[in-house]
């Protein structure tokens, strides 16, 4: 039996990339195009805005401690809470895949998502 050797193919397609001359590493970090403008501190009084705005931000803390002992007050609880937005979540999931497979349902009765809900029209029952 005749065994043939693999032929090299160069990893490269032939093309050779222009240097477009603005110097930019493309193995560096990203760095965005969008200028932010910068925040600076006021010269004048950058130590008391500081002191004024941890303040404000104490004021905050306490009033957010207060509402969260009225809602324990009134029965809630942080565990439920975080089981409910689970659910939620699960159900924002399954709903995705449900306007996906109607998509491509849609697309292959060549029709609009919008008409093909009378055919799935679902009643819940008690």
């Amino acid at each position: 039996m005749h065994q043939t050797t693999p032929i090299r193919v160069p990893r490269t397609s032939g093309l050779r990339r222009i240097d477009s001359g603005l110097g930019r590493n493309c193995y560096g970090p990203f760095r965005s195009p969008r200028l932010f403008p910068r925040t600076e501190l006021p010269d004048d009084s950058s130590e008391e805005s500081l002191k004024a705005d941890i303040q404000k931000l104490k004021e905050k803390q306490d009033m957010l401690d207060k509402e969260i002992s009225q809602l324990v007050k009134e029965g809630y609880c942080v565990i439920e809470l975080e089981d409910h937005i689970a659910l939620l979540h699960e159900y924002s999931d399954i709903k995705d895949v449900a306007q996906m497979l109607l998509g491509k349902l849609a697309l292959t009765r060549s029709v609009t998502t919008k008409e093909l809900y009378p055919d799935f029209d679902l009643e819940l029952s008690d």
